[in-house]
């Protein structure tokens, strides 16, 4: 039996939805740009993140290329 089912059979009133407060506009970046602090801060954090996974993912492709390929089999190196 759902809640408003058996508080209307019980005779209770209807359950009260708290009401949050009104928030202030955030701040915005520039008068001109629809983007906010939070954003902006937001989107440089996951750039940032992305670009050291893009770093790692470099790092392990030229390991796999320069050893792990060469030394399975897979390929010999030009310059060596």
């Amino acid at each position: 039996m759902g809640e408003a089912k058996r508080r209307q059979i019980q005779g209770l009133p209807p359950k009260q939805t708290k009401r949050s407060k009104p928030t202030k506009p955030a701040e915005r970046v520039a008068p001109w740009l629809p983007l906010s602090r939070d954003q902006a801060d937001r989107f440089v954090a996951i750039t940032t993140k992305a670009a050291w996974i893009g770093i790692a993912g470099l790092v392990i492709f030229w390991i796999t290329v320069r050893f792990v390929g060469p030394s399975a089999g897979w390929w010999t190196l030009a310059d060596g």
